[in-house]
């Protein structure tokens, strides 16, 4: 899949093409509706398909200060619009000038000078342009004069997560939130995940016996609630079963918040300074001060024990369909 940054970057032999906009933050269950349509439409068509997203999110430009939670950084969406068979991934720098492009402007400078777009594929709510003027009616009337059909697909898809609300980036940013990481899981279709480099903490977890992966998390990262959570650390590929801990050390008084993942059995892991991903399977337990180390280890081997049983249980159910 090619990746590319800015219009610039567009090879300047590029034809005709299958395209939908959007931030896409998670490609949630409902983003994957479009853009697998996306993709099907670019197949039937023989044409590549592209998806064009933002950086920063637009809010942060338009009103400074309200950058959403990311559900996923730009190169880890990169990855799973790749799986779903996009072609090429358009990042565009969403500057204060770039806000300001009018809807038909917009248009033209993307769609038609520069991706050459045959069709348009977008959710029913899609809007563009200057103070998001442009709608799905608009994009649709511009088609008629730049050689371009535009087709709508109803990304609302619905569940149990959120109390039946239709899936959306901001529901599920709202139950990591609230860690409800299986609510989560529910909407994307897939753990919610978490990564950045591995740093040195303060060893804690080492001299109990359950030595911890300290993951700096990237910049405006979705991060759940303080608590215990079972899944995987991911590091080089391997996806190892792990108790996860999210918050402050509250046992030790500790200020500082910090993700830290205990692969379940790897005592011989040395990470540090390398790139590591925690994916979350279910939630355990708040966080709490216990009496004595004694009773807190014993919590702990309860936390270990109930992970490693959970994330079996799942990995089973994924293996059997």
């Amino acid at each position: 899949m090619q990746r590319w940054r800015g219009l610039e970057d567009i090879p300047q032999d590029w034809g005709r093409s299958v395209v939908t906009i959007g931030s896409y933050d998670g490609v949630h269950r409902g983003h994957q509706l479009i853009i697998g349509r996306a993709v099907e439409r670019a197949r039937e068509l023989g044409v590549p398909s592209v998806v064009v997203t933002f950086d920063p999110h637009p809010s942060e430009v338009v009103r400074p200060g309200s950058h959403p939670p990311l559900l996923a950084p730009h190169h880890r969406r990169a990855e799973l619009m790749a799986e779903l068979g996009v072609d090429a991934v358009l990042i565009l720098p969403f500057t204060a000038e770039f806000s300001k492009l009018p809807p038909a402007e917009f248009v033209v400078k993307v769609l038609v000078d520069k991706l050459h777009a045959k069709l348009v594929v977008e959710g029913p709510n899609f809007r563009f342009g200057h103070r998001a003027a442009g709608d799905v009616a608009f994009l649709e009337e511009l088609g008629g004069t730049y050689d371009y059909g535009v087709e709508v697909v109803d990304l609302y898809v619905t569940g149990e997560a959120g109390g039946g609300k239709p899936f959306s980036s901001t529901l599920t940013r709202r139950l990591v939130a609230e860690g409800d990481v299986a609510g989560a899981m529910e909407i994307l279709g897939r753990p919610h995940r978490v990564e950045g480099v591995v740093v040195q903490g303060a060893q804690r977890g080492r001299e109990l016996g359950y030595p911890t992966a300290n993951v700096e998390t990237l910049p405006h990262t979705a991060i759940p609630a303080d608590g215990v959570y079972a899944g995987w650390l991911v590091v080089g590929g391997e996806s190892m079963p792990a108790a996860i801990s999210v918050g402050t050390n509250v046992q030790f008084d500790a200020t500082e918040r910090t993700v830290e993942a205990y692969a379940i059995d790897r005592v011989d892991l040395d990470l540090y300074g390398l790139h590591a991903a925690v994916d979350f399977l279910a939630y355990l337990r708040g966080m709490e001060k216990f009496e004595s180390i004694e009773a807190l280890l014993k919590c702990m081997a309860g936390d270990v024990h109930q992970a490693r049983e959970l994330v079996a249980a799942h990995e089973a159910a994924v293996i059997a369909g």
